[in-house]
């Protein structure tokens, strides 16, 4: 008996063999049955035009005018290689004919004139554009940084127009690093926020979100809150500051700030949480994550007492934060156990993954401070929100918009995906 490879070498197909290519424009006020009537008239080819196939579709609708593009290729004719001017001009005819039925206009021009032959090297990207409003200049400046580093923008799609307008771009010929760096200044003259990710499944596999607390999930800090009881906002505001932009040792500077919470009653704690304001978008945010799956979370340098009833009240799945020591019914100006520190925020996404069974590539951190900049790093997506200059400029992507829930788009998912999720 003969053996049988178990894995053959693949036969050219019909498409691999050299062949002309065309692309076919169709635009003008959107109807019902074009894309059916030119379809059906590429099926039913008859004298000059011989048997095509289909290599490639797009199609949109934007304000009620339609653009289809169909790229199609010649299958090889009975009577040999089919001549590239011939099967333009009669897909000129088909062309003519689809016009009139239609009262569109249908182009038709060579795949190689078109550039469609080339190759794009490296892997593309999206760049997603966000802002309240969009500016033209943003748009424009995007478009002229990515065609100077040889991109080409190849695709253009909305993803929201509240409670922020983004536009996700699809982006080839460019690598991601080289992206980032020439989008870096348009964003900072333009003020629109601009995230560069790869294309691929990995961006729609995420399945696990960690979120830092103050400042991120709520507005503020919830340790100044408590050190205003004690009369000693001034000082620990300082100190906060200083924290935040890296300037200090992180588990230094709390034993600090938690130093001169020292005697306030315990109440206070439960004073300060329901004075919490949630950042705008987190409830949506949290609700349409859920709702599609994902495992939600806090990881904090702030409080349990303060954290766990939040994270109930919000239906996470974990928290991780600091617990203030209590003795008598007031703060001791002290902690319990292991400090929630810039490298403990990291270890508590990993533990939270590995617990969930899901690979630390297929999950997403957002926070603000110097002290998330671990946990923004080992996440498969980093996002900086609202972030101070020296987070910003190491994480993956930085959002700059009031709208916690500006994070769906960057994730790629479109405002009608939240609002069926809703």
């Amino acid at each position: 008996m003969t053996a049988v490879p178990l894995d053959p070498a693949p036969r050219p197909s019909p498409s691999a063999v050299c062949a002309p290519r065309a692309l076919l424009t169709v635009s003008g006020g959107d109807r019902r049955g074009v894309t059916a009537r030119l379809f059906a008239a590429l099926a039913a080819p008859g004298g000059d035009l011989p048997p095509v196939e289909v290599v490639d579709v797009e199609q949109v609708v934007v304000h009620g005018q339609l653009v289809l593009g169909v790229v199609v290729g010649a299958l090889p004719a009975e009577g040999g290689p089919v001549e590239e001017n011939r099967f333009l001009a009669a897909l000129e005819r088909l062309a003519a004919e689809v016009a009139e039925a239609t009262g569109m206009r249908v182009q038709v021009e060579s795949a190689a004139d078109a550039g469609l032959d080339a190759a794009p090297e490296g892997r593309p990207h999206h760049v997603i554009l966000l802002g309240r409003p969009v500016p033209p200049e943003a748009v424009a400046g995007a478009a002229s940084a990515i065609a100077g580093i040889g991109g080409n923008i190849e695709a253009i799609r909305r993803l929201s127009d509240y409670p922020v307008t983004s536009f996700e771009l699809t982006v080839s010929g460019a690598e991601a690093t080289e992206l980032r760096i020439a989008l870096a200044s348009v964003a900072s003259t333009s003020g629109a926020d601009i995230a560069v990710e790869q294309v691929g499944l990995a961006r729609r596999s995420k399945r696990l979100i960690v979120l830092d607390v103050d400042s991120t999930l709520v507005r503020g800090e919830v340790i100044d809150e408590l050190a205003a009881r004690a009369g000693r906002a001034a000082e620990v505001a300082k100190i906060t500051a200083a924290a935040m932009n890296g300037e200090l040792d992180f588990a230094q500077s709390l034993r600090a700030r938690v130093a001169a919470l020292e005697g306030l009653p315990v109440e206070v704690l439960d004073e300060v949480r329901e004075a919490l304001v949630l950042t705008p978008g987190a409830r949506t945010l949290i609700r349409t994550l859920k709702r599609l799956g994902f495992r939600c979370g806090i990881v904090s340098g702030g409080f349990t007492q303060i954290t766990d009833p939040l994270a109930e009240q919000l239906g996470l799945d974990f928290a991780a934060a600091n617990t203030l020591e209590v003795a008598d019914g007031r703060l001791t100006g002290g902690l319990v156990g292991e400090i929630v520190d810039r490298a403990g925020k990291a270890r508590a996404l990993a533990r939270f993954a590995a617990r969930y069974g899901i690979p630390l590539d297929q999950t997403v951190a957002v926070g603000d401070g110097a002290n998330d900049l671990d946990m923004l790093g080992v996440a498969g997506l980093g996002i900086a929100f609202n972030a101070k200059p020296y987070v910003r400029e190491q994480a993956h992507t930085a959002l700059n918009q009031p709208y916690l829930d500006a994070v769906l788009q960057v994730l790629g998912f479109t405002r009608d995906e939240v609002l069926d999720a809703v």
